[in-house]
């Protein structure tokens, strides 16, 4: 069973193909993407209506590439899976859009999947996939959780953010700071030339004795140090930065430790953007070797929104018997999915 997956759920288009081979973890064949980050640089964040035009004219080409870099010809598909959400609305009726179209021209079913899913099963498509069951750190925009995770479809969530998450801290703290969009990667390299003890940055809920999140005070901490600084910002930049992204990691670091204790496992899954992040990951390799657990991630290049993971979830799911894909090509999307109301076995 060969899957094709697109992604466009916000300012990336994606597309992948995997194949199902009935036992095992399915194998990516080939993946395109494209980044909309320098168009929407001048702007300072995601503006969707050009999000939603910018897919239009990538997607289709980014398909024909994966698919001559496959080798396989549109025929041999079988499952069109898209992005159902969450995400921005136009930019998900995008790709929707075009699965269907795409499903029936082929006659080919179709299957919406959830964004979040595919991040947190992103790490399967890597060298190292993980087995069942662990506990996922789900880190990607605006969304923070941690969750056990017996199988496919079998999520229950320990502690979530209550207001930003971790990436939104990244990226806000990055503009406090007037870092380009999008701040997070540029705040993250910037720290690495400064000291993280420079300022005593607040851990918000770290001792809450609950597996919640909360970055909304520590951006506020960040404006206030920030003003404080006022002209002396410009050389002290590199300090600030440190310091953000070590609060940051510590409360992931911190919580992350404190599932694992609370469920017994000696697996952890990180994903979405946030887990590519170098302090963090070394934190938590340290962390978890002393303790004799695995750690898995996504390969760096499908840490971001990636067509990939979608056309991976998808294959999943099916192989899982959780759902059928549909020839009913009457599409809608979801731009708010919780998770957990997937359906399950």
């Amino acid at each position: 069973m060969r899957v094709l997956g697109i992604e466009s759920s916000c300012d990336e288009t994606g597309v992948a193909l995997v194949e199902a081979r009935g036992a095992g973890v399915p194998r990516l064949l080939a993946h395109a993407l494209h980044s909309q980050i320098d168009m929407h640089q001048a702007y300072g964040g995601v503006v969707p209506e050009l999000a939603s035009r910018d897919h239009i004219r990538r997607v289709l080409p980014l398909t024909r590439a994966v698919l001559a870099e496959a080798g396989v010809e549109r025929d041999a598909i079988d499952v069109v899976a898209y992005t159902r959400g969450p995400g921005l609305a136009g930019a998900l009726l995008v790709g929707a859009g075009v699965a269907c179209a795409l499903g029936a021209a082929l006659g080919r079913p179709v299957l919406g999947v959830h964004h979040l899913e595919g991040h947190l099963l992103s790490p399967f498509l890597g060298a190292d996939p993980p087995e069942f069951p662990f506990v996922a750190l789900l880190v990607s925009g605006g969304h923070t959780q941690l969750m056990r995770v017996e199988g496919v479809g079998r999520y229950e969530i320990l502690g979530e953010t209550i207001d930003d998450a971790a990436g939104e801290a990244f990226d806000k703290s990055a503009k406090l700071m007037g870092l380009p969009y999008p701040g997070g990667p540029w705040l993250s390299k910037l720290a690495e030339g400064g000291d993280p003890e420079a300022f005593r940055l607040p851990r918000p809920l770290l001792h809450s004795g609950d597996l919640d999140f909360s970055f909304a005070g520590l951006k506020t901490a960040v404006l206030t140090q920030a003003k404080k600084l006022g002209d002396a910002l410009a050389s002290r930049k590199a300090d600030l930065a440190a310091a953000t992204q070590a609060a940051i990691v510590e409360v992931l670091l911190r919580k992350s430790l404190a599932a694992l204790d609370q469920t017994g496992m000696k697996r952890l899954v990180v994903a979405g953007g946030v887990g590519a992040n170098r302090l963090l990951r070394a934190q938590l390799d340290a962390a978890c070797r002393r303790r004799g657990v695995r750690v898995h991630y996504p390969e760096l290049a499908l840490c971001t929104d990636n067509g990939a993971m979608i056309a991976m979830a998808a294959a999943m799911r099916l192989e899982a018997g959780l759902e059928a894909p549909t020839t009913r090509y009457a599409f809608d999307v979801r731009p708010r999915w919780p998770l957990d109301a997937l359906p399950v076995s």
